[in-house]
């Protein structure tokens, strides 16, 4: 492989060295930032030696490479374009000044749940080991493994105080990582989210019993009566106090003189946040952090598998404009309070369309006879399975067009099955065939059923529609 001819072809398919902003690279992947992206000849670059796929993505052109090869040719465009070393948020934050509003603010929101989401995953799975336990009739026919073992209960209780953790606590995850995004003190955001779940307050999930009760806790200040409830699980309530908290913090230090910078500072943005959370922000946003969680519940448990099928058709579709990041923060709220809403119905879905992107990227395996699509598809349609898309999306399917809509026509058929039989994840992972472990012992059944309707559907028809094409062609 000749790299320097490789960055020679590159430079040319790309418009040219001046149409170049930027350039980065990841694992497999060249990042790219371009002036004008009309500019490209995306046939070149597809003939060009190595490259294993290319798409555009959040103000982004990504050119395929695999790892290995991808640091090879970097080093060799870099050289010819004189761009300087970069990384790729160096890419990322140019590429974000050509983006349109709404797409900033979906990378943003992915940009503060991304970092968060291994400690969410881990106390799921630990969750789901807990529910493996404590489930009636898993095992054993009307009994629990702590019922036929009465000495495993505090094991499973143990497991179960290590699940919880991450979601009794998660404002100050959130608060730390959204902090950052924000330009805030990280840490000074990580004490306004220890302040929202402070013991002396009424715990968060008590809220509805003690309102039904008339037994809510109150500050009386100043004749003003101020909840002091938690927002253990909350989402919403968590991000607006941060970006409240940064904004003072950033501001407050503009006024304040540097001598007393690191005294007033910190105290005046933590109180006045603190303030502001519990008297307006707090009780507003977490109504509808909570309505948003209820209201996707509603629909999918009361549309059944019509709202499935919609909702698993446009998922793939949805992951091209990257408004899936948004998802996350719905279902962290619907895990966070999953004895209300009985966990996420978006993983099960959006394993039902990973898992059909794949097996439309390995029907193309049987009916193409190009060694090279055969040489990426393979591969691509496992990563697939396994929960990871982009290679197959963007690199396969959306090229070839018709498996790509066998494939939201399999998605859409598997997500209606699963939706009626109310398919519900209580922890996130692996969307795919790893993702049965984070799912609920009763939906267990059901998703592999629906895993294996999305393949069988969606292989079937990616062959019926790629033969019509070549007979259309020949």
């Amino acid at each position: 492989m000749n790299v320097d001819q490789i960055a020679t072809q590159l430079t040319a398919a790309l418009g040219g060295k001046n149409n170049v902003a930027a350039l980065a690279h990841c694992a497999t992947r060249l990042r790219i930032v371009l002036q004008d992206e009309s500019l490209i000849d995306k046939q070149a670059i597809e003939n060009i030696d190595g490259v294993k796929g290319q798409f555009a993505v959040a103000g982004q052109y990504q050119i395929i490479f695999g790892s290995g090869t991808v640091n090879k040719v970097y080093a060799a465009l870099n050289s010819q374009l004189g761009l300087g070393d970069m990384n790729k948020s160096d890419v990322a934050a140019q590429a974000a000044q050509k983006q349109p509003l709404l797409q900033r603010l979906v990378k943003g929101l992915a940009d503060i749940f991304v970092p968060i989401i291994p400690a969410i995953v881990a106390g799921g799975l630990l969750m789901g080991l807990a529910n493996v336990f404590t489930a009636q009739g898993l095992f054993i026919e009307n009994q629990s493994l702590i019922d036929a073992h009465p000495h495993l209960a505090d094991l499973a209780a143990m497991i179960n105080t290590f699940a919880n953790a991450p979601f009794v606590y998660l404002p100050i995850l959130l608060a730390f990582s959204a902090s950052r995004k924000f330009g805030g003190n990280p840490f000074l955001g990580a004490a306004l989210g220890m302040l929202m779940v402070h013991p002396d307050l009424l715990n968060g999930w008590g809220f509805s019993a003690a309102s039904l009760s008339g037994e809510i806790p109150y500050w009386d200040i100043f004749g003003f009566h101020i909840e002091k409830v938690g927002y253990q699980g909350s989402v919403l309530p968590v991000l607006a106090a941060t970006w409240i908290l940064a904004q003072l913090e950033l501001n407050l230090r503009k006024v304040i003189p540097s001598v007393l910078d690191n005294l007033l500072t910190p105290l005046l943005s933590l109180f006045i946040a603190g303030v502001l959370t519990f008297t307006f922000v707090g009780p507003i946003t977490h109504k509808l952090g909570f309505w948003l969680g209820d209201g996707l519940t509603w629909l999918y448990d009361s549309a059944g598998f019509i709202g499935g099928a919609l909702f698993g058709s446009l998922y793939a579709p949805i992951v091209i404009t990257g408004m899936h990041q948004t998802f996350i923060a719905i279902e962290t709220q619907l895990l966070a309070d999953i004895a209300h809403t009985g966990g996420t119905f978006i993983f099960p879905i959006a394993a039902m369309s990973n898992i059909a992107q794949g097996a439309a990227c390995l029907a193309v395996v049987f009916l193409n006879k190009d060694a090279k699509v055969k040489g990426i598809a393979l591969p691509s349609g496992i990563s697939a399975l396994l929960g990871i898309t982009e290679p197959a999306m963007f690199g396969v399917n959306l090229r070839f067009r018709y498996p790509f809509i066998a494939a939201m026509i399999g998605s859409g058929v598997s997500s209606a099955f699963i939706a009626f039989f109310h398919v519900k994840a209580q922890a996130l992972g692996a969307a795919g065939l790893p993702g049965i472990i984070s799912m609920k012992p009763e939906s267990i059944v059901m998703y592999s059923v629906g895993m294996v309707i999305s393949f069988a559907v969606t292989f079937a028809l990616t062959i019926v529609l790629g033969l019509r094409q070549k007979r259309k062609q020949a």
